[in-house]
């Protein structure tokens, strides 16, 4: 069943990922979420609706894209790796989980050894 997303919802999936942090580096209306130093998701909280941007395997992304109308391609991003998903409600909670959870892993796996090691030890 799908619902309404709460922003304090969305940041605490988002924050309670390991090693996550937040900042505003494009102005107090967009939240960028990085593991690392590297973005996994970007939120745009002041619009109506709120929309993540994040990151996906190109085949799923496609998919995605097709099932639901609330999923587009990444806005100001490269559409082919990125998807705008908007929570306007039509997202059932445990999909937007799992897409926030393939995009932190996804800049996981993209990360330097060293870095990836360290994270399992914070976790």
């Amino acid at each position: 069943m799908a619902e309404n997303i709460s922003l304090e919802k969305i940041q605490t999936l988002l924050l309670d990922h390991v090693a996550a942090t937040d900042d505003m580096p494009f102005g107090p209306d967009v939240i960028v979420y990085r593991v690392c130093g590297k973005m996994f998701a970007l939120l745009a909280w002041k619009e109506d609706p709120m929309y993540l941007n994040l990151k996906c395997d190109p085949f799923q992304a496609e998919l995605l894209r097709a099932e639901y109308p609330a999923v587009k391609p990444g806005y100001h991003m490269n559409k082919k790796h990125w998807n705008s998903v908007y929570l306007d409600g039509s997202l059932p909670w445990p999909l937007v989980c799992q897409l926030v959870d393939d995009s932190y892993e996804l800049i996981v796996a993209g990360l330097k050894k060293s870095e990836r090691e360290a994270l399992k030890k914070g976790s």
